[in-house]
C-alpha cells in the first residue's frame, strides 16, 4: 500500500477518536484532542492527493476512499455537533442530500462511462466544512483553558457557526454545478 492510500486510511481512523473526544463529557481537553485529531486528519486530506499527483501513486483505492474518508470525517463529526446541539439536523441533512446526489450523478456516469472530473466548487464545499469545523473545535477548546476570557469561545464559535452556513451555501452550489454540468447523462429519461 501506498503512502498516499496509508494518509487515506489513517483519516478514517482519526474519526472514532473524535467523536470519543466530542462525545464523551469528562475527558480533560477534549475539545482541544478533538479538534487537534480532526486538523490532523483535514491535513492527511490535503496531503494524500498532492502526494498521489506528484509521485504518479494514484490508485483506484485512492480515488474511491478519499472522498469517502472526507465525507465520513466530516459527516461523523457533525453529526456528533448535532448531537451536542451545536449545529441543526438540517445542516447534516442538506450536506447528505447533496454526497447522496453527486454520487448517485458519477454512478449513472461510469455506467456510460464517463468520468466526472472533481471541480473548484468540491473543493471550495470541502475546505469550508473543513475550515467551519475547525473553527467550532477551537471555540470550544477555548473553554477548556481558564486563562482565556470566555468571549473568545464566543467570538470564535459565532464566526465558524456563520462560516458552517457559508459551508452549507458552497455545499448547495457545488452540488447544483455538478447536475447541471451533467444534465446530458438525462437527456434520454
Amino acid at each position: 500500500m501506498n503512502l498516499p492510500n496509508k494518509l487515506t486510511i489513517l483519516r478514517v481512523l482519526f474519526i472514532p477518536f473524535i467523536m470519543l473526544f466530542i462525545l464523551i463529557d469528562g475527558i480533560p481537553y477534549g475539545w482541544l484532542l478533538g479538534g487537534i485529531c480532526f486538523g490532523l486528519a483535514s491535513i492527511t486530506d490535503m496531503l494524500d492527493g498532492r502526494i498521489a499527483r506528484s509521485r504518479n501513486l494514484v490508485t483506484d483505492f485512492g480515488k474511491l476512499m478519499d472522498p469517502v474518508a472526507d465525507k465520513m470525517l466530516v459527516m461523523s463529526t457533525l453529526i456528533c455537533f448535532v448531537q451536542q446541539g451545536i449545529c441543526g439536523a438540517w445542516v447534516v441533512a442538506v450536506i447528505l442530500f447533496r454526497e447522496f446526489l453527486v454520487t448517485s450523478v458519477r454512478m449513472v456516469a461510469a455506467e456510460k462511462g464517463i468520468v466526472i472530473p472533481a471541480n473548484i466548487w468540491g473543493k471550495v464545499k470541502t475546505v469550508t466544512q473543513m475550515i467551519a469545523i475547525s473553527g467550532i473545535f477551537c471555540g470550544h477548546a477555548a473553554y477548556e483553558f481558564t486563562f482565556i476570557p470566555p468571549v473568545v469561545g464566543d467570538v470564535l464559535i459565532m464566526v465558524s457557526t456563520f462560516m458552517l452556513y457559508v459551508a452549507v451555501i458552497a455545499t448547495i452550489l457545488s452540488g447544483a454545478v455538478y447536475v447541471y454540468d451533467s444534465r446530458d447523462l438525462f437527456k434520454d429519461a
